[in-house]
């Protein structure tokens, strides 16, 4: 009974990663006092039943079995529990309890046999595993050794060994199968970065003091320092045409210049819509270049697919029932009050939901022809659940390798229902989640509770969302909101001007950039930055190396918390393996914190009286560590600790 993970009772499949652990739980129980056992099976997408993987009981909760699995390839997998009488644990715990009593010994010992001729009977006669049980059987029956030695032969490590591999199981009771859908790595693990083509490469011209847009070809030369930091994707905002009806000008402003750019959410134009690319940015053979440029630095390059229309759309003339029309005849813009966006036609798929489905099914065919194989989507929320179900479904049957990004900022339960239905990640709160409470709390429930059904990406900022806590934290805000992302999710994002320390908002209690790239373009010099140490570069860099370096922090749900006296500073570990990363973060920009740190050493699997040593991936500092740990962290020098443990000290 309640077999997970299982989401809606096998309705939709749960996630998983190639090679990404996922614990298989039940409660297993049976009628008597007979002993019991259970596994996992998996089942790959060619049909073949892999190995079982025996289950452990809990310590704790009564009748529950665990197991960990893992896929080695991607694709539709299923899991079954098994559950079965086990005669040779139901002898063996009657013998240990009569035999040494002198009760029915010799009838004991008579069962012991039947139940390892019936191991023996499975097994073939030339091999050293039947050996092995035969000798049991033969010492078993020696009625000349002593009881002891008599017992000892039938549990034997030699004899434990076999039933490892061939178990005795009577009344399998099945339970599933269950769907996982097994995904590429990236699905899990992977540091995003934003910029916006137009603004990578532009200058403003010295005869006419006017902004010249950036390029494909001038952008494709901001990907090596992406790569250098450690992306692996670089992200684009949409690159299609840009509407002129209704254009906004700087800081979403109504009135608009003849050299504004206006918006690249406001998509179509005459120039084209989905299908095309803005002319100041090139041409297909342009963008094609820079995917392939991005792909020979290691970098995947993903696109926005945002599902609305500029005034001047192609679709608005062709396709006008694709629209809302209000009553006085006019077609409904976009709204999230109080913010309005004249500029955006929001798409109705109420009306002619065939026609629309498969218009946007080419329009993602056609990108995908052009090396785009990770698509982030603009607010899925605001169009039919089923709509997505359907397109995800069309491409995870041709290209399962392509992934899609959900950015639905709503309710708890559509995020969920969007990942359920195949989003393969999700933006998330945690840009809103800033104190040690929330982050623990939030973080637990990401990588514990939804980590089977809704992947994270933890993006630090993006062009909409510019948090009070980095318009005001200074430079330690950076570091602290990076440190936590990149270690505590194996997904993260950046974007353009997180480095450059950007916090300026339009106006107090917006979260909304003043002079926001989403309607102009920025011209950011990073050289100078760089020389001059105005630059968050070398911190993301070394976060992204240690990344990669400890397969600890590229998985999700191995987050464990430890409790920290101070309630700004967060601890949490992560392990995989013998890898073990523990993170200790103030959370507090404005002033140093110190405390004692109280380790949970089991969870780093570890006696309680262990001592170690740690090496701060950061400082370069060790110190050796136990249950019991003095932390200062001054957020003005460097407000984490990131942990690694590099040898076992004397106990």
């Amino acid at each position: 009974m309640d077999v997970a993970p299982v989401v809606a009772g096998g309705r939709y499949p749960a996630k998983a990663a190639v090679g990404e652990p996922f614990t298989v739980s039940a409660l297993v129980f049976r009628e008597g006092h007979d002993a019991l056992n259970a596994d996992v099976v998996l089942t790959g997408p060619d049909g073949v039943r892999r190995p079982f993987v025996r289950m452990q009981k809990d310590a704790e909760t009564p009748d529950l079995w665990l197991a960990e699995v893992s896929a080695d390839q991607p694709g539709s997998w299923t899991f079954e529990v098994e559950g079965w009488s086990d005669p040779v644990a139901t002898w063996r715990h009657n013998a240990e309890i009569k035999i040494p009593a002198g009760i029915d010994v010799e009838l004991m010992f008579a069962e012991g046999a039947l139940v390892l001729q019936r191991i023996a009977d499975t097994l073939p006669r030339d091999g050293t595993a039947g050996k092995a049980v035969r000798d049991a059987i033969k010492g078993i029956g020696d009625k000349s050794r002593p009881d002891a030695a008599r017992y000892a032969a039938a549990v034997s490590p030699a004899v434990d060994e076999v039933l490892a591999e061939h178990p005795l199981r009577d009344l399998v009771t099945t339970e599933g199968p269950f769907p996982v859908f097994v995904d590429r790595e990236r699905a899990l693990f992977g540091s995003w970065y934003e910029f916006f083509p137009r603004s990578e490469g532009a200058r403003v011209d010295p005869r006419t003091g006017k902004v010249v847009s950036g390029t494909f070809k001038t952008a494709a030369k901001r990907l090596d320092a992406v790569a250098a930091m450690g992306f692996d994707v670089v992200y684009l905002p949409p690159v299609h045409p840009i509407g002129k009806v209704n254009r906004k000008g700087p800081n979403n402003s109504l009135v608009t210049g003849p050299d504004d750019p206006g918006s690249p959410w406001a998509i179509g134009s005459d120039e084209g819509g989905h299908d095309a690319i803005h002319p100041e940015l090139g041409t297909f053979a342009d963008f094609d270049a820079f995917v392939k440029r991005a792909n020979k630095l290691g970098l995947e390059v993903a696109l926005d697919l945002a599902l609305q229309a500029a005034p001047d759309h192609p679709w608005v003339k062709s396709n006008p029932e694709w629209f809302t029309t209000r009553a006085d005849g006019s077609i409904a813009y976009a709204e999230n009050p109080p913010k309005k966006y004249q500029d955006i036609y929001p798409v109705n798929f109420d009306n002619d939901p065939k026609g629309i489905y498969n218009e946007v099914l080419r329009v993602v065919r056609l990108w995908m022809s052009h090396g785009v194989r990770i698509f982030r989507v603009d607010n899925p929320h605001t169009k039919p659940v089923e709509f997505w179900q359907w397109l995800l479904g069309e491409i995870r049957r041709s290209d399962p390798d392509v992934l899609f990004l959900s950015e639905a900022f709503t309710r708890p339960a559509m995020m969920r229902a969007l990942a359920t239905v195949g989003f393969h990640q999700s933006y998330t709160y945690f840009t809103w989640r800033n104190t040690k409470q929330e982050l623990e709390e939030y973080l637990t429930e990401l990588s514990h509770e939804t980590g089977h059904l809704m992947r994270p990406n933890l993006f630090v900022n993006t062009p909409d969302i510019l948090h009070a806590y980095l318009q005001y934290g200074g430079p330690a805000a950076f570091k602290i909101r990076a440190a936590i992302a990149a270690t505590a999710s194996p997904t993260w994002g950046v974007y353009a001007g997180f480095d450059l320390f950007e916090h300026v908002a339009v106006r107090p209690g917006s979260e909304e950039y003043l002079d926001s790239e989403k309607f102009q373009i920025r011209v950011r010099d990073w050289k100078a930055a760089d020389a001059e140490g105005r630059s968050l570069t070398p911190y993301l860099t070394k976060l992204n190396a240690v990344r990669r370096a400890h397969p600890a922090l590229q998985q999700l749900r191995n987050v464990t918390f430890h409790s920290v006296e101070d309630d700004a500073i967060l601890a949490f570990s992560k392990t995989a393996g013998d890898d073990i990363v523990l993170v200790v973060v103030n959370v507090d920009p404005h002033a140093p914190r110190e405390s004692m740190v109280h380790l949970g050493m089991p969870a780093l699997g570890m006696d309680w009286s262990d001592t170690f040593v740690v090496h701060d991936e950061i400082s370069g500092a060790t110190w050796t560590w136990g249950e019991h740990d003095y932390v200062r962290l001054d957020p003005f020098v460097e407000p984490a600790h990131i942990l690694t443990i590099r040898r076992p000290a004397y106990s």
